[in-house]
């Protein structure tokens, strides 16, 4: 009999902050504070005539001193630690020498945001965190959904039926994901991903955040 085996594949992170509520609402209160301002808290790279249904802040949550953002921050990393160390391979005194950098912003979409096809070509890792996903009652299942690119674009270049109803992880075409509140996605930094268009009422917010890493010159890699 055939041995089913994955060859190549891409590693993704998910984990969740249990009795998020709490949590939630500080977070919530405070980005739509910011998001309010309309100035200050304005990403310095957003795309040019975004509108109102979008709000993508400043890359520097992680560093407000807001208790809220310090445990989000907290948890973010040590899941992302975590993940990193099963991947690698790494015991916990290699983890712990990992020197860290990070940017990282909120996201307020309403009816009719979305997020752009991006990348982050600079960063190993990146990770989505929700907030509130809103009330979404318009009946569109992609409303709202993160959506990530098949990176094996090749795959689809000849169809029949032997290849059409491949099942995931196999299958050539997109993944989406609906996420909850006190969830964390976790993924490469290279994987294509966008946001489709929010139809709920109320607001979705989300934070992002690109990690790299880097071993202290006393640390050898490997």
């Amino acid at each position: 009999m055939v041995q089913l085996a994955p060859l190549f594949a891409v590693p993704f992170g998910y984990a969740n902050i249990e009795d998020s509520a709490a949590l939630n609402t500080q977070l919530r209160d405070l980005f739509l504070r910011c998001a309010a301002d309309g100035t200050h808290y304005v990403h310095p790279r957003a795309l040019p005539g975004r509108d109102s249904r979008v709000f993508e802040s400043v890359p520097t949550v992680f560093r407000w001193p807001e208790e809220c953002t310090r445990l989000l921050k907290e948890f973010c990393y040590r899941e992302l630690l975590l993940l990193i160390g099963q991947l690698n391979d790494y015991d916990d005194a290699k983890l712990r020498s990992l020197q860290i950098y990070s940017e990282s912003w909120f996201q307020v979409l309403r009816r009719g945001g979305f997020i752009e096809m991006r990348n982050h070509p600079m960063a190993s890792w990146s990770g989505i965190y929700c907030v509130s996903n809103g009330v979404d009652n318009s009946g569109k299942l992609t409303s709202g959904m993160l959506g990530f690119v098949n990176p094996a674009k090749s795959s689809a270049m000849y169809v029949d039926p032997a290849v059409s109803d491949l099942k995931p992880p196999y299958s050539p075409g997109l993944a989406d994901i609906k996420l909850e509140p006190g969830q964390l996605v976790l993924f490469p930094s290279w994987l294509l991903h966008d946001v489709r268009p929010y139809e709920g009422e109320g607001d979705r917010i989300t934070i992002a955040f690109n990690a790299w890493f880097a071993f202290p010159a006393t640390v050898a890699p490997n």
